[in-house]
């Protein structure tokens, strides 16, 4: 709904030019053992203000613990 808003009030060059900015960040990737926190696509949303349950109990999967950067880079490649 919020979209249809916007390309009444200003345009459908606005509705496009949000789409691709979303399209060019939900695609950019960081070295494989550095998790993302995906903080410039939850700007865009308007999701950076709030705090809900996710931000206090984590997923297990994204902990803080490094992984081994050689083995991940190789694991994502394909060489293992």
């Amino acid at each position: 709904m919020n979209l249809s808003t916007l390309r009444n009030i200003q345009g459908l060059f606005a509705l496009i030019e949000l789409q691709m900015e979303f399209n060019a960040v939900e695609h950019v990737q960081y070295l494989p053992f550095f998790p993302s926190s995906n903080l410039t696509l939850d700007m865009l949303r308007g999701n950076d203000e709030a705090i809900g349950f996710q931000d206090i109990f984590n997923d297990p999967s994204q902990n803080d613990v490094m992984k081994e950067p050689d083995l991940m880079v190789e694991y994502n490649f394909g060489l293992l």
